[in-house]
Order: structure tokens, then C-alpha cells, then sequence
């Protein structure tokens, strides 16, 4: 049985739709990931280059185990138009057994 501790939610932010339909797609083909869901755009302020920066963003939410995990960040470095990605892994404390099993079995890296 997978447990939440197995599971990593990776959260990275998309210039537009059509980087992250391409990025979801692409992960889920590659199994690094069971699903990623594309969220509404969002407005992002942020530092770079000592500059203050203000973009449209479309965020995904990428679900993957552990041990895909370090496939799946450099497989998103390689694939995503930013110098600099956001990639960030939360893990979840708790989730229905039956989700995170089919999980489990949809990753595959």
C-alpha cells in the first residue's frame, strides 16, 4: 500500500497555456507523473534581475512519487522555457489509499 510519504505534489508555474498543456502532456506520457492538473492563470510579482516583475503565469499541480521525483525535475529543467524554473515538491500528510495507489502504479520512473 503507497502511502502519503511516497507522494510528492510538485508545483511549477507556466509562461502560458500552451507551455503547460505541453508540459503536462508530456509528463504524463513520460509516467513521471499519474496527473497534473492545469490551474486558471494567475498573476505572478516577483524580483529578477533586480527588476520587479509582474506576469501572467499558468501554474500546474504535478503528482508523482519519490522516486520519480528527481527524473521529473530534470526532465522539467529541459523542457521548460524559464532560466530559472519553479519546482517546488510539497508533501502530502494524509490521502485516500485508493488514489494514492493508482498513483503509485501510474508513475513509473
Amino acid at each position: 500500500m503507497t502511502t502519503p510519504e511516497n507522494i510528492l505534489i510538485v508545483l511549477c508555474n507556466c509562461p502560458d497555456e500552451d507551455v503547460a498543456n505541453r508540459l503536462a502532456t508530456g509528463l504524463v506520457t513520460a509516467r513521471l507523473a499519474a496527473c497534473v492538473n492545469q490551474l486558471a492563470p494567475v498573476q505572478s510579482t516577483y524580483r529578477w534581475n533586480e527588476r520587479i516583475e509582474i506576469a501572467r503565469e499558468v501554474p500546474l499541480l504535478i503528482k508523482t512519487t519519490q522516486t520519480a521525483y528527481p527524473v521529473l525535475e530534470a526532465w522539467l529543467q529541459e523542457n521548460h522555457p524559464y532560466e530559472v524554473v519553479e519546482i517546488i515538491a510539497l508533501s502530502p500528510v494524509a490521502g485516500l489509499p485508493a488514489y494514492l495507489n493508482w498513483l503509485s502504479k501510474e508513475v513509473q520512473a
